[in-house]
């Protein structure tokens, strides 16, 4: 697996659109997140539907096209330095064949920011447009606006990423050992609704996989992972790095489930890294390449996240 390229960091004044490719947006929580942004010096600027709601699904933010549209729209527009997502929740699967990606590359790099449902786009970005992307907290998610933690590691990763280069693990190792590859994955379930896809990677040979979820029962967490074993998708991974796992059952089961999944792979794999749908999440590149260190629970940066 190689290394993708890696947008510019952000600078004071930056602009950068907020977008809602996935589930409805909350006009506070939006607000609030756009005066943090601020509050960083970067000038925010909201696409035309991120407060639309559904006629028929409310669950998601607008129509398909609309959604579609302003996150191509704000990714081809030159004066705009980076994407940040408003949230997550259930839609990108329904608008990502609505963009084009030909024009999005032809708009050159640029920073995106998100992570849950958003797992489909950073699978595209990577596969489409060869770029690293940032699995990170979203502009109006509840965790980010009431947590110190998440939005200076994300505003670090921004603006100067050389000072995030290793990120330390809050647990241990299920399976010791170092490994070296490129960073890569997101929520589980996403993971595992995306093969077969014209977006999907064809494997995470060669990759350190990121792995979390949120409210799922162990036995679905099983089918996820079973159905990316036996798919071959994790077949040549180098290693495994395990995120939070909220709102899912008492963490004993899940970690025998993880253990019992995962430990036949043969290769380093460490818990509780502090990404996901948790308080205080990370920010964690993806496409650039590292070394893990399960038995010092540790991930090293080749080099910023961000040049």
């Amino acid at each position: 697996m190689r290394e993708l390229t890696r947008p510019a960091r952000l600078a004071p004044g930056a602009r950068v659109a907020v977008v809602a490719p996935s589930g409805p947006v909350p006009e506070e929580r939006l607000e609030a997140g756009l005066d943090v942004l601020r509050g960083w010096d970067l000038d925010p600027v909201v696409a035309p539907h991120v407060l639309d709601r559904h006629d028929a699904f409310d669950y998601l933010a607008g129509t398909d096209a609309d959604r579609a549209a302003d996150l191509e729209s704000a990714w081809c527009d030159p004066a705009v330095d980076a994407v940040l997502c408003a949230r997550g929740g259930y839609g990108v699967q329904r608008m990502i064949d609505l963009l084009d990606w030909e024009a999005m590359r032809a708009a050159g790099p640029k920073v995106f920011v998100g992570f849950s449902d958003i797992t489909s786009l950073h699978e595209a970005f990577a596969t489409r447009l060869g770029l690293a992307t940032l699995h990170g907290p979203m502009a109006a998610g509840v965790d980010f606006l009431k947590n110190a933690r998440a939005q200076d590691h994300l505003k670090a990763t921004l603006f100067a990423p050389e000072t995030v280069r290793t990120i330390a693990s809050r647990g241990r190792a299920l399976t010791g050992g170092r490994a070296r590859g490129v960073l890569l994955g997101g929520c589980l379930a996403l993971l595992a609704a995306e093969l077969g896809t014209p977006y999907a990677r064809l494997s995470a040979a060669g990759g350190l996989l990121c792995l979390e979820d949120v409210g799922e029962e162990t036995y679905r967490l099983d089918r996820y992972l079973t159905q990316l074993l036996r798919a071959g998708w994790l077949d040549g991974v180098r290693g495994v790095l395990l995120g939070s796992w909220e709102r899912c059952e008492p963490h004993d089961r899940v970690r025998a489930l993880l253990a019992d999944r995962l430990g036949g792979l043969g290769v380093p794999v460490a818990e509780e890294f502090g990404f996901g749908h948790c308080e205080g999440a990370l920010t964690i590149p993806f496409g650039v390449a590292a070394e893990l260190d399960a038995d010092a629970g540790t991930v090293t940066l080749d080099a910023p996240a961000l040049t």
